[in-house]
């Protein structure tokens, strides 16, 4: 089975993530070590809450520089709700510095009549990437779970790999670039989609470790 770290950093329901990991056939490890990242065979960082605590918690634990370094070393990588807006430069949320792996900002959602902010609840992904391995043996157009206030805007909207409406506004809802992968909503919550979402990540990280 391969072992995939959830990054520990007190800001993410990390036993619901293992949970779906392990359901998905892998061996989740919860650390907040660098070691432990480098040796296992994939990295997810799990997120809820605030932006600038989460940059702030994950920098005090020394876990910035080597998050880049999986990143770019070309280690699976998945993130999830927080752990997609703290990869980006900055957040309307906040006023620290995220950790600028992908380049844009987070935002916050524009106000309208009739929709509530948090957006929370089920809704419909819209694929712009239908080939990344994340959406693989899904039905067009699933439903995940969401529960966020703040939505990423990347400066290349090459990296978007699937949008979602709310209201008038359509906003990146997952990304996808070589290993990198990340998602704005909730696979541990978002019942059998989300659990092949999570078994796709896996089979990404077998396919790794057979190359």
């Amino acid at each position: 089975m391969p072992i995939i770290a959830v990054v520990d950093y007190d800001m993410g329901n990390l036993h619901s993530v293992c949970k779906g990991l392990e359901k998905a056939g892998a061996t989740p490890m919860i650390t907040h070590a660098a070691k432990d990242l480098f040796r296992a065979d994939a990295v997810v960082l799990p997120g809820v809450g605030a932006f600038d605590p989460a940059v702030r918690n994950l920098r005090s634990r020394g876990l910035e520089q080597p998050i880049k370094d999986i990143i770019s070393s070309g280690k699976p990588f998945l993130g999830i709700c927080l752990g997609l807006q703290i990869l980006f430069e900055s957040s309307d949320e906040g006023s620290q510095p995220g950790l600028g792996i992908i380049p844009g900002k987070v935002r916050r959602f524009r106000p309208e009549p009739g929709i509530t902010i948090p957006h929370m609840g089920w809704n419909q992904l819209e694929f712009t990437q239908p080939k990344s391995i994340l959406w693989e043996h899904l039905p067009v157009e699933p439903w995940v779970y969401f529960v966020h206030s703040y939505y990423v805007d990347p400066t290349d909207h090459q990296v978007q790999a699937a949008t979602v409406t709310h209201g008038n506004q359509t906003i990146t809802a997952a990304i996808a670039r070589d290993n990198l992968t990340a998602v704005q909503f909730h696979p541990e919550k978002s019942s059998n989609i989300g659990l092949q979402i999570l078994s796709n990540f896996v089979a990404q990280v077998r396919e790794e470790i057979a190359a």
